[in-house]
């Protein structure tokens, strides 16, 4: 595993923006940065990234049924008890699920370290499965990368077969909060990617959602049979239309069965049966309130891009990023150190698709904690 500098492509802002890509650059600061480019062997990636992607995931989804039956583990999870018949049905009805992410601290050598699972609401999709392979085919074309580099890189086909195989209503809606220029970026290429699929597909914001009779609606007040929704779980569980959630024959991606996964609760029950295991580390739930020794990391349940994580290295560093997400419980996490390249640190999201491992994207920062400032960086494979 190498990070290696390569000039950005001439024009690329204005390629960028032509397809679509217009958080490329978030508050004046580089987020898609093409400067350079990590390059991993073969090897590493089946054996490192892609074959521990797949176990963890199926570990994952095993812990569920048990889960379910057991009303303190419901409870850790800060799953709320009016919800839990619901969640069940959820995951009885074998409701389809889409993608998820694993985010990894990984250095090229030995196991990957599991941070966390982004199964719900997982972000940086577009420039994963179509930015970063179309900067490898222009980099080829422009001599500048061999003609033999590959790319761990399946997401888009894999979208696209997973639109054409599920069992999905039509037609199906998808929804993003207005205000954010990324979820929307998300949302219009999943979209497309359906469309292609041969879904009919359409949008609406998720505010403009409506209750009629106990069934969610569109604009026009015909009932919303099928809808992604890039909004959280947790959130929606609280909001003023949750009793809605109960009685809505709307089809849900994700479906209600990942609140189980999509948060950091799940990382000290995944401890809890594969203790021991090699790609996860110690993790424990805790009630935030203890001192934090070095060695060790603690998370909100339902912390996103960094947001209120407290870090304790073994040498005693203490980093802490704040945060919306202090009103829940906590985890504590042994600490596992991203690598170092330069002053990078950088972080590997690997994909599922349905239950299948779909290709990486890397993100890295200044900083031990990644945030939703942190830049995303392409990768190659060569041998």
């Amino acid at each position: 595993m190498k990070r290696i500098p390569i000039a950005p492509r001439p024009g690329w802002q204005d390629f960028a923006e032509s397809v679509g890509f217009d958080f490329h650059t978030i508050d004046g600061e580089v987020y898609w940065d093409e400067s350079a480019y990590y390059q991993f062997s073969l090897a590493q990636i089946e054996q490192d990234l892609e074959a521990p992607t797949e176990e963890l995931h199926q570990m994952a989804l095993d812990l569920i049924p048990d889960i379910l039956q057991n009303e303190q583990q419901l409870t850790q999870l800060a799953v709320p008890e009016r919800f839990w018949d619901a969640v069940r049905d959820s995951w009885n009805n074998a409701e389809p699920h889409l993608y998820g992410r694993l985010d990894f601290a990984y250095n090229g050598q030995g196991p990957a370290k599991l941070l966390e699972l982004n199964y719900d609401t997982p972000t940086s999709l577009y420039e994963t499965g179509f930015f970063q392979w179309v900067w490898l085919e222009d980099q080829q074309m422009r001599g500048v990368l061999p003609a033999n580099a590959d790319q761990f890189n399946s997401l888009q086909d894999k979208l696209e077969q997973a639109f054409a195989e599920l069992p999905l209503p039509q037609p199906f809606y998808f929804s993003s909060v207005t205000q954010s220029i990324e979820d929307k970026g998300t949302v219009d290429y999943l979209m497309d990617i359906a469309l292609q699929s041969g879904l009919d597909s359409r949008y609406i914001q998720l505010e403009q959602l409506g209750d009629i009779d106990g069934q969610l609606v569109d604009l026009a007040g015909f009932p919303i049979q099928g809808l992604f929704k890039l909004y959280p779980w947790e959130f929606m569980l609280q909001e003023e239309f949750a009793a809605t959630l109960l009685t809505t024959e709307t089809r849900f991606l994700e479906p209600l069965w990942k609140t189980l996964l999509s948060n950091k609760g799940i990382l000290p029950l995944l401890w809890q049966k594969y203790q021991g295991h090699p790609n996860l580390l110690p993790s424990f739930f805790d009630d935030g309130k203890k001192p934090l020794t070095p060695g060790w990391v603690r998370k909100p349940l339902f912390s996103r891009e960094g947001a209120n994580i407290e870090m304790n290295t073994p040498d005693g560093q203490s980093l802490f990023e704040p945060g919306p997400y202090n009103d829940n419980g906590y985890i504590r996490q042994a600490f596992a150190p991203l690598p170092r390249f330069g002053e990078h640190f950088t972080l590997i999201g690997s994909w599922v698709v349905g239950d299948m491992a779909a290709g990486i994207g890397i993100r890295e920062d200044n900083s031990l904690i990644t945030k939703d400032s942190s830049r995303f960086v392409p990768h190659i494979i060569l041998d």
